[in-house]
């Protein structure tokens, strides 16, 4: 489990909760959520509009297993999001919901599909009324790729590049990919490993720990006890036959 560093009394707030609930329902309605008073909160948004979507399951997973401190929100709206308009000086009421928890979320978390080459168009709507609102900017954000290198490259770039863009902060300490398979999600809609379960709640931890770091940390920081994050570009390299430090050795 990755240690929590935390800046000097930035959460002195934070209470201990132990997940005592019995399990709960699998379905668009059922409340994905743990948050109390004093809780570092953690927005997760799914790109998918299928109710079977192995990246739904996934987040859904990360806040049912969220560590003690963190409250995980699933965000559950994006089928009856309406078209985006922009300007739209009275914006419907789904918009403003959404709004409203991104404003009261610390962190995002997007967990995304690709469509042919690039982001979902459900999920872009989703961010244009975010980019409209002025809600994304100085927000802290980070993806989730829950599939093998090279099916998802077109909607993680096309992600960044909208965040960047509404003047988001990416942590991409906390960017990482857990590869996942189908046959991983329960009937509960969860994914049913433990191991799954040790790497969510890690990739979460580490996206948290994120937000007290006064720089970008290079993508190692993040590594999960279970899985390796994805190796970024802008990760340290060593020359041919150097001795590696502990941290290097077995890094994907």
């Amino acid at each position: 489990m990755l240690p929590l560093d935390c800046a000097p009394g930035y959460m002195s707030t934070f209470i201990r909760y132990e997940n005592r609930h019995p399990p709960r329902p699998y379905g668009r309605d059922a409340p994905w959520a743990v948050s109390f008073p004093g809780m570092t909160r953690v927005l997760l948004i799914s790109g998918s509009t299928r109710d079977g979507s192995l990246h739904t399951a996934a987040l859904r997973t990360a806040a049912r297993h969220a560590a003690d401190g963190i409250g995980a929100e699933l965000y559950d709206g994006l089928v009856t999001l309406p078209a985006f308009v922009p300007g739209e000086a009275s914006p419907p009421e789904p918009v403003l919901a959404l709004r409203r928890q991104v404003t009261r979320a610390d962190a995002l978390l997007v967990s995304t599909p690709e469509y042919g080459g690039s982001l979902p168009g459900s999920l872009k709507n989703l961010l244009d009324w975010l980019v409209d609102g002025g809600e994304l900017t100085g927000k802290p954000a980070a993806w989730l790729s829950v599939v093998g290198p090279g099916r998802d490259d077109g909607a993680r770039a096309a992600l960044e590049s909208v965040l960047d863009h509404a003047g988001a902060r990416l942590l991409r300490a906390a960017c990482v990919r857990i590869p996942l398979d189908m046959s991983s999600v329960g009937p509960d809609g969860l994914i049913a490993d433990g191991r799954l379960h040790m790497a969510l709640r890690d990739m979460v931890h580490a996206l948290v720990r994120s937000l007290t770091e006064t720089r970008q940390q290079p993508s190692w920081q993040a590594h999960s006890s279970v899985y390796p994050v994805l190796q970024r570009q802008d990760a340290p390299s060593f020359p041919r036959g150097a001795q590696l430090p502990p941290w290097a050795r077995g890094a994907g």
